[in-house]
């Protein structure tokens, strides 16, 4: 017999086999515990970042709150031009500034969008819609944005404080989160839940603008659609719906930079619409849907009469005169504050939200509570940013909901909007805008884009606590060896910031061990030098300073200097500066840090004379951001370190060169990690969707 024989195949030796299995099952599940390690410290930086922020910027109004409420004759005074404007009739102001200059586009061309005449129609909001979402015509003319907003405003100052939604008629009501400028995202709720109708109606919860592009374009489609349908489309004011906030996360830029010949007019407009945007809704009297949440003292008999257009901006109490703010006042200064700025808590009680700054903690009990006390069944709220794009607590009384998608990053999380049914039976539908442009990454890709996104923020927010981090690392280095134990690198960390991150694990991205190094010691030049690369010094340059959006609230600071000069000499001295101090240290704990103070005052008399004027004072806040970021105050390590001290004890086992060389390293791999996220046109059925 001819030809050739197969082999028989040798047979498989079962106990080799289930050790590969077990070798590849060890190593996916180690890959899977490294993607897991890094989404939730990723997230950690993302939410303390976010909410450090917030927390600056309140603190800084509190400090303003209260030089207006305890210097009895700065008070009075300070209030005068917001008292003369609140007194003014809304319908007065509302035809102010009824000329607007014309804006040209990129290429020098002058308008030729859709043009608005009242009233607004079904077929304006799908011109604005159209007009929006192509880059190429995304500008409407101040002029018919002045109309949106005037008729706006108008009709809200009629509504109620808290909106009274019916399913009776519709059978079904849907509810968004924040939005905050993502127009892709708001235009994929209506291409896959449809437009606003009768049939369709929406409560939109606040946070409309600030962070993304497209604030204006997703307020002026809102203010449309419930202009066009009035009875379908609620409102909700949020915390970011407040000229404070804008200045500092961007829709304040925004503005400038879509409208520089009418941005000015225009945001007073905005100003109107923010003081008349209802405080909550209640659907069929059984579901309570607030932005931010509630607190032990929130009482909806006090919200539905308290005055609400007397809140421009909610971080700014109605200060009228008074040494003191009434009680009643107070209460319910403290009432709006709690709605727009509080957040839930996994254990009972109710505690200061130490996180943001403002608002509560507020726990089940406190939830179960305040829908007992008002015989409701369920509490809404947005405000924080889910990973799902919803999320339940509190016994399943609480829902968070959150619209954004790719919120702080490509791939960062899922939106979401949720559908009550007649029987108030929530189901939610999440989504991902411009889905095409993640869909060809892999899993590593993702979750490296958003890794290197959130390492980014955080090396800015670094880099503006570069002393006081060189500080803290010459305490545990005295000798200038540049190593200190990974303990004394967290320690050291944790002193300068504040921020409460896992540091241990940001190690590896924010000093890296080289490989003739102990495991145990930190070469903390290579945080510094980090800090000091281009690519950092941009990132933080790009950020906005408390200082910075204080400067634009020229009006703020104004009335901050007035109320020091005491003998209204249009100077401040440094005994006056020291009055302001001592009136401030009872109300104001931690105020007491006297020497620091003064010495704010000695930095800003810019011309040394020994007394600081209106001029010098604004220019102080202007010059703040910008001169460290140009200067720094210690410079880079390569140049000198700690108190000029030359470099000459470097522990042998690190070298300059090298440390420099790896700074520069993890430095363009967050710029190389950048997604090239490129404006075009808004396709909104260009996306992913799934049943919650």
């Amino acid at each position: 017999m001819m030809g050739c024989i197969a082999p028989k195949p040798k047979k498989s030796d079962p106990i080799t086999t289930i050790k590969a299995a077990i070798l590849i099952q060890r190593w996916y599940r180690r890959h899977q515990a490294r993607m897991e390690i890094k989404r939730l410290y990723t997230w950690e930086i993302f939410t303390t970042l976010e909410y450090a922020g917030e927390q600056d910027q309140v603190e800084l109004y509190n400090f303003f709150n209260a030089l207006l409420t305890h210097f009895p004759r700065g008070a009075a005074e300070a209030s005068d031009e917001a008292i003369r404007r609140s007194n003014i009739p809304s319908t007065t102001r509302l035809r102010e500034d009824s000329r607007y200059k014309e804006e040209y586009d990129k290429s020098g061309n002058r308008y030729d969008g859709p043009e608005m005449i009242p009233p607004i129609t079904g077929k304006d909001v799908d011109a604005l819609i159209e007009a929006f979402r192509r880059t190429k015509s995304s500008r409407l003319h101040a002029k018919y944005v002045a109309l949106i907003l005037r008729e706006a405003a108008s009709r809200l100052r009629n509504l109620p404080n808290l909106h009274n939604a019916s399913t009776a008629i519709s059978k079904q009501i849907t509810i968004c989160g924040d939005l905050h400028g993502k127009l892709d995202d708001l235009l994929v709720i209506f291409y896959k839940n449809g437009l606003p109708s009768p049939e369709n109606p929406y409560i939109f919860n606040g946070d409309f603008v600030d962070r993304g592009r497209k604030g204006l374009e997703v307020f002026l489609v809102l203010l449309a659609c419930y202009l066009a349908f009035p009875h379908s489309v609620y409102l909700n004011r949020g915390n970011h719906e407040d000229s404070v906030m804008n200045a500092r996360y961007g829709f304040m830029r925004e503005m400038e930079a879509k409208y520089p010949n009418n941005y000015e007019r225009i945001l007073k407009l905005i100003d109107e619409v923010y003081r008349w945007l209802p405080l909550g809704s209640v659907i069929d009297d059984r579901v309570m849907v607030v932005h931010g949440g509630i607190s032990d003292k929130t009482d909806l008999n006090i919200i539905r009469k308290l005055d609400r257009s007397k809140y421009i901006s909610i971080l700014r109490p109605p200060v009228k005169g008074r040494a003191t703010l009434e009680e009643d006042i107070k209460l319910e200064w403290q009432q709006i504050f709690d709605m727009m700025w509080s957040d839930p808590q996994h254990t009972d009680g109710c505690v200061p939200n130490v996180s943001r700054g403002a608002g509560t903690y507020f726990g089940p009990d406190i939830t179960s509570q305040f829908l007992t006390k008002h015989k409701l069944q369920l509490l809404v709220r947005s405000h924080e940013c889910k990973v799902d794009g919803y999320e339940f607590s509190h016994n399943d009384l609480l829902i968070t909901i959150f619209s954004a998608s790719n919120y702080y990053a490509i791939g960062s999380n899922r939106g979401a909007y949720m559908k009550f049914n007649l029987k108030l039976e929530p189901y939610f539908v999440q989504f991902i805008s411009a889905a095409s442009r993640t869909r060809e990454l892999s899993i590593r890709q993702r979750v490296g884009i958003v890794e290197a996104s959130a390492l980014r923020g955080l090396v800015a927010r670094l880099r503006a606590k570069r002393l006081d981090l060189e500080l803290e690392f010459q305490k545990y280095d005295p000798h200038n060896t540049g190593i200190i134990t990974i303990t004394e690198w967290c320690e050291a960390m944790e002193k300068a910031t504040h921020l409460g991150l896992s540091w241990r694990l940001l190690r590896e991205r924010l000093a890296p061990p080289s490989p003739n190094q102990a495991e145990s010691d930190v070469n903390y030049l290579v945080t510094l030098q980090l800090l000091d690369t281009d690519a950092v010094i941009k990132a933080e340059e790009m950020e906005a300073g408390v200082a910075d959006s204080l400067y634009k609230n020229v009006r703020s600071l104004e009335a901050i200097f007035h109320i020091i000069d005491a003998d209204h000499s249009g100077y401040i001295s440094l005994s006056e500066f020291s009055a302001a101090i001592d009136l401030l240290e009872q109300p104001l704990p931690g105020v007491h840090q006297r020497e620091h103070l003064l010495r704010m005052c000695r930095l800003m008399d810019l011309n040394n004379d020994g007394a600081v004027d209106l001029n010098e004072f604004l220019e102080a806040f202007r010059l703040a951001e910008q001169a460290r970021n140009k200067d720094g105050p210690i410079g880079p390590v390569t140049d000198r370190r700690i108190g000029g001290k030359d470099i000459e004890n470097l522990s042998p086992n690190i070298s300059l060169k090298a440390s420099i060389a790896t700074a520069a390293a993890i430095a363009e791999e967050l710029q190389e990690m950048v997604f090239n996220d490129v404006e075009n046109d808004i396709d909104p059925s260009d996306c992913e969707t799934q049943i919650g």
